[in-house]
């Protein structure tokens, strides 16, 4: 059995794969995110989980890689991760009482594979209005800065959801069903 590599240093990422029963090592990919305006959500979360395996694949090319982007859109608008406290506080602010997506993308790499298998699911979630106190309440904890859209539905902003519609795994940041899915086509044993 090939070795399973997550191309991702997420502990939340990890902690979903390690609780779908699948045994894999972690080596964070070397690829810089950007993002690109020209693509669609999808597009995007595409093309950066499929650069992150394939930066990690060059050197370990007899494994299984997995690798995953994860984005928030709304209303026209990609959000990465914020920059600072202060683009924090303006992404939480502007999805304040709106509803928006969760979009992840996750690539599959094997020399068992003819081409790379790049997939992207969605979760729809709806926010509250946050008061602007409570913005910089959750900021100072310091969850929001390495997070797409400045939070964590997981984490302390979970007080921040009215309603979550899809895949809850998605929106923390890896799709488990669909991963385990493909991980099955290649023969990959799991809980």
């Amino acid at each position: 059995m090939k070795t399973i590599i997550l191309a991702s240093s997420s502990p939340r990422r990890k902690e979903i794969l390690k609780k779908a029963g699948v045994k894999f090592k972690v080596v964070k990919s070397s690829f810089e995110e950007y993002v690109d305006p020209k693509l669609t959500p999808h597009e995007l979360a595409k093309k950066l989980s499929l650069e992150k395996a394939k930066a990690v694949y060059r050197n370990y090319k007899d494994s299984i890689i997995i690798a995953a982007d994860t984005i928030v859109a709304c209303d026209g608008k990609i959000l990465g991760k914020p920059r600072d406290e202060k683009e924090a506080f303006e992404m939480l602010a502007f999805l304040s009482n709106k509803s928006h997506l969760i979009i992840t993308s996750f690539t599959i790499i094997s020399s068992d594979l003819k081409k790379p298998i790049t997939k992207s699911e969605q979760t729809k979630v709806y926010m509250r209005k946050i008061a602007k106190k409570e913005i910089e309440s959750y900021i100072k904890t310091g969850e929001p800065i390495d997070k797409a859209g400045a939070y964590a539905i997981q984490g302390i902003a979970k007080k921040f959801i009215k309603k979550v519609k899809g895949d809850f795994s998605n929106a923390v940041g890896l799709p488990i069903y669909a991963i385990s899915q493909e991980l099955k086509k290649l023969g990959v044993e799991m809980l």
